[in-house]
């Protein structure tokens, strides 16, 4: 049986976009693989345990400065797991730089999921030195979208890419409520007034919901808020400040179970995000297979890519609240316009954006890199993505 490690930042059940991708591609592939997975843990312990068929190993991390574990025994620990093939998620400076010192395998894979933007120091140290030489090094660099293949300043050392969209269980959103979601979306029903406008994210400053609620005038309805964040009291203080609070359902923290009827119960999705930190946008993908027209921005990321203009929704210019106001009367004014693009929405979600998708892409690259190296360009050339 083929040996695969990843090299991962963390793993589930710690939370996060990453971690998730992380999860469903070991899980899915543990039947046809021994998948390994080295990551930092949440305490100054190391532990090793299976869960879900994956062995994995979570080196004690001692401090996380600027969001980087600090675990002095992950090279020790991944450059003893002989594989056929390492995958590295990157951004990692720990790991990669392992890596970079001694890859445990024949093959190394990168899946890029969003180019190094902090610390300051990992820039002209870590991405330039380490990063560059291991995307030259690697068999291929995995990205979730085309914009990213294109636009990256480090995917462009590459001597192989592939794009293999981020997937996501579409049945969860898709399937018909039940009893107890029927209740939710009630219930949520009565605490505000249509139409009805959802967000879901953190409430943090890349994700635009200040230039949101400037825009929310144009909206008739209400705006359903999920999600918490550092900005959670100021941007409270701002609805006040506009005069918006009154139209606002601030719901916090969702737990996964109960999130698809939160969309369940909305009309629009949006999506305001105003920096290139957002990446993709799964938030995006979660709305399109609830069958909810997405307003976003003009990013020059993934984001206007997996929600495209005039076929899943609108997409706006970022930090433009004039522009956002407008698209959201729009979409507010036109039912029919509002029905068209939910079912495009539903059709680009089922063709690109299912986690059966993304498994099966990843199995493909990895068997080719290891069983068939030679037939990789082939593979990538007959597998392109728009």
């Amino acid at each position: 049986m083929m040996r695969v490690v990843h090299a991962a930042k963390f793993y589930p059940p710690v939370p996060g976009g990453m971690e998730t991708v992380v999860g469903d591609l070991c899980t899915g592939t543990a039947r046809d693989w021994e998948n390994v997975v080295v990551a930092a843990n949440n305490t100054p312990h190391s532990v090793r345990e299976s869960r879900d068929g994956v062995t994995v190993i979570r080196v004690a991390s001692f401090a996380r400065p600027a969001s980087v574990p600090l675990c002095p025994s992950l090279p020790w620990h991944l450059w003893r797991q002989h594989a056929d093939c390492v995958v590295l998620h990157e951004p990692n400076p720990i790991a990669g730089t392992s890596l970079w010192l001694r890859t445990p395998a024949p093959r190394l894979v990168i899946w890029h999921h969003s180019d190094l933007l902090r610390p300051w120091w990992a820039l002209p140290t870590y991405a330039r030195v380490v990063q560059r030489a291991l995307y030259r090094r690697a068999d291929c660099v995995i990205v979730s979208n085309p914009v990213l293949a294109t636009r990256s300043p480090l995917v462009r050392f590459a001597r192989r890419v592939a794009v293999i969209p981020f997937g996501i269980d579409l049945a969860r959103f898709e399937r018909t409520h039940d009893a107890q979601q029927t209740t939710s979306i009630a219930e949520i029903h009565r605490e505000t007034r249509g139409p009805r406008l959802l967000f879901v994210g953190r409430l943090v400053y890349y994700k635009g919901v200040n230039v949101l609620l400037d825009a929310l005038r144009d909206w008739p309805g209400s705006l359903i808020v999920v999600g918490e964040g550092p900005l959670a009291h100021t941007l409270r203080q701002r609805a006040e400040a506009l005069g918006v609070a009154d139209r606002i359902m601030w719901a916090g923290h969702v737990a996964d179970a109960d999130l698809p009827a939160y969309y369940r119960a909305a009309d629009a999705f949006v999506l305001p995000s105003l920096a290139i930190t957002e990446t993709f946008g799964v938030a995006q993908v979660e709305a399109m297979a609830s069958g909810l027209p997405v307003v976003s921005t003009n990013l020059p990321t993934g984001v206007p890519w997996v929600n495209q203009h005039d076929v899943s929704g609108l997409v706006v210019e970022p930090n433009d609240a004039a522009a956002l106001g407008r698209a959201l009367r729009r979409l507010a004014a036109d039912d029919a316009l509002r029905r068209r693009l939910a079912d495009g929405a539903r059709q680009r979600a089922r063709s690109l954006f299912s986690r059966e998708r993304m498994i099966a892409s990843f199995r493909d690259v990895i068997d080719t890199v290891v069983r068939t190296p030679e037939r990789l360009d082939e593979r990538l050339a007959a597998a392109g993505v728009r």
